[in-house]
């Protein structure tokens, strides 16, 4: 393995590069969906296309980044790394070009498979030139790079989508890609590989990701027949790739890391339920205040501004209190805050006061905070050196798949309750009932979730 970092300036680079690239995908994903209600209006899309627009991205990363945490494995972490920041900013600026809901969804992908190359070697970079004790600081930095991306996302996007329209967004991600391209190329030197000369195992690979994209595009196809088959055909696939995986020498996902690991295993579950449980809230809120609110997308994106703000200033100091006190502990702690401020928001409605609304956004913050750098710090504390892009990849695609599922619910119950429509002031009655049984559903995930977090274990 060449490892060319053995310097305090080396490391502050890695670190740096993999901060500018935390920042910006969270950054691109919240100013997209505070521009939904705008981009629905130009494009005349219904409720669920509208959220076939969040989702494409979120769909095509979780089914590629356990595969391209291997590819970056094997062949360099670098390597996939600069390739998917620039995929990503090309396809950023052909969505700001796209003329319908079909093209704008199909770059949408494209931009998903240069996430997935990116989230699966951020971590496994710094976890790869940053000695054990100096992890849970790193992992903080990134997580709070992340939650200020997506604090500045509904505010910058908000007045963009104002003032400039929302294919404005989808340029600056361009100037921002561009930026982080720049930087490796022009500073970056050296490469990282964890498991150089194995096989990579395409056929698992392939087997995973058709399994997943049916498992969960089924999902989002409910109460349809056509979904629920989709969701079997998944399972199955899925359940082929475990086989398949425990039979080959040099698998895409070693088994091992789950069947060796408690604290891995049940890490990775939390991760998957806890982002199952809150991602969606944004994007039910953010429709919430511009529809039954009546609130333009600058204000509404400074009202949202309040959930990643609070994340982005403490996730640094839960992920150094994770260097000394147990990470289960404080990541299940932050669980029971996100359960109890979803199950507050169940009550939301137009009479809500907005101060109650801000508030219970700064709680489900705090919560959050209080979850993802322990859980990422317990996750890759636990893994072998040769498999940190792998496990790196795992937690992404725990993050990503439970994002989807998040979103899934609310389409499911979109489709339940408001139908294939425009939502238009008729329909907000329906609108309010569809996100009030989101929030049950996902109060019933979070509140599971503290029992799996809790379940985990000791890390040291």
């Amino acid at each position: 393995m060449n490892d060319p970092v053995g310097n305090g300036t080396g490391k502050r680079l890695v670190l740096l590069v993999a901060t500018i690239a935390s920042f910006i995908f969270p950054f691109m994903a919240s100013t997209v969906n505070i521009a939904l209600p705008s981009l629905g209006k130009e494009l005349s899309l219904d409720a669920v296309t509208l959220g076939w627009i969040a989702t494409a991205y979120l769909l095509s990363s979780a089914a590629l980044l356990v595969p391209f945490g291997r590819i970056a494995d094997i062949y360099g972490r670098k390597k996939i790394f600069t390739l998917g920041i620039g995929i990503f900013t090309l396809s950023s600026l052909l969505s700001g070009l796209a003329d319908s809901a079909t093209m704008l969804i199909a770059w949408r992908v494209l931009q998903g498979i240069g996430g997935a190359m990116l989230a699966g070697t951020v971590v496994a970079l710094l976890i790869t030139v940053f000695p054990a004790n100096e992890r849970g600081k790193v992992l903080g930095i990134i997580v709070a790079a992340s939650y200020i991306g997506l604090s500045l996302g509904p505010l910058l996007g908000g007045v963009l989508t104002q003032h400039l329209g929302w294919r404005s967004i989808f340029f600056l991600g361009t100037v921002l890609g561009s930026l982080v391209i720049g930087v490796v190329l022009w500073k970056l030197k050296g490469e990282w590989t964890g498991a150089k000369g194995e096989r990579f195992d395409f056929a698992g690979s392939v087997i995973y990701v058709l399994g997943l994209v049916a498992l969960v595009y089924g999902f989002t196809l409910l109460p349809t027949m056509s979904g629920v088959w989709l969701i079997v055909g998944g399972i199955i696939g899925l359940s082929v790739f475990i086989w398949w995986e425990m039979q080959t020498r040099s698998p895409v996902l070693d088994m091992n890391l789950f069947k060796n690991s408690k604290v891995f295993t049940l890490s990775n579950l939390a991760a998957l339920i806890n982002y199952s449980a809150t991602y969606a809230v944004t994007f039910l809120i953010s429709l919430y205040l511009q529809y039954l609110k009546e609130f333009s997308p600058g204000r509404a994106g400074l009202i949202l501004v309040a959930m990643p703000a609070v994340q982005a200033i403490f996730s640094p100091l839960t992920g150094r209190l994770s260097d000394r006190i147990e990470p289960r502990l404080i990541a299940s702690a932050g669980m029971v805050l996100n359960t109890v401020g979803i199950v507050l928001f169940i009550f939301v409605n137009e009479e809500t006061p907005l101060k109650l609304i801000i508030g219970n956004l700064i709680l489900i913050g705090f919560g959050y905070a209080l979850f993802v750098s322990p859980n990422t710090n317990a996750i890759m504390s636990s893994a072998p050196k040769t498999a940190y892009g792998v496990a790196s990849a795992t937690l992404a695609t725990m993050r990503q798949v439970g994002m989807v599922l998040s979103m899934g619910i609310a389409m499911v119950m979109f489709a339940l309750y408001v139908g294939r429509v425009q939502i238009t002031p008729e329909y907000y009655p329906l609108f309010q009932q569809s996100m009030k049984t989101s929030f049950i559903i996902f109060a019933i995930l979070c509140f599971g979730g503290i029992f799996a977090s809790l379940a985990r274990g000791k890390v040291r």
